[in-house]
């Protein structure tokens, strides 16, 4: 069985785990990096429960934030959300998530849920210059349609690495 949990990004001062944002997860989180100008990724590994909202950190870091839910190593949810350029949703893994999600069932497809690679990309493009880093669309979408190998876990690294937030 593979990894089930949250990895959230932020930037701030303080450790994200002492956030108001996140308060209902503090107790179970874990620093797995930082990098300059305050960048930290946390861990918080559950296959449920509810860690808090990217807008609520967001809004309290005054600073983009970006939360990845991966789904046994197969696949991410990922929710961002930046003061100035708004929130969004994509995922990476997408035939796994389809499969995840049941998408086709009842007339919802995986686009009913979350952003094609394309126009995530985008987001990610304006949530990276919010973050102070120039980026490459073309780079992002690579990585948003690609299948994780072996780990969706990896893939998500890599886009935090693309998005010049947490260098491999």
């Amino acid at each position: 069985m593979g990894y089930w949990g949250y990895f959230v990004v932020g930037r701030a001062e303080r450790p994200l785990a002492e956030l108001d944002a996140l308060a209902g997860a503090a107790a179970g989180m874990t620093k797995r990096a930082s990098a300059p100008g305050g960048w930290q990724v946390w861990e918080y590994p559950s296959s449920d429960g509810d860690i808090g909202t990217m807008n609520a950190l967001a809004r309290e870091t005054r600073a983009p934030a970006l939360f990845g839910y991966v789904m046994n190593s197969e696949c991410v949810a990922l929710e961002a959300s930046a003061p100035e350029s708004g929130a969004w949703t994509t995922c990476l893994g997408r035939a796994a998530m389809a499969g995840h999600l049941g998408a086709g069932r009842e007339g919802l497809t995986l686009e009913d849920y979350f952003l094609e690679p394309r126009d995530a990309a985008e987001h990610a493009v304006r949530w990276a210059a919010e973050a102070g880093h120039e980026v490459n669309a073309g780079v992002l979408v690579d990585i948003l349609a690609s299948d994780p190998d072996p780990l969706a876990e990896n893939l998500f690294f890599r886009l935090l690495d693309r998005l010049g937030v947490v260098p491999l």
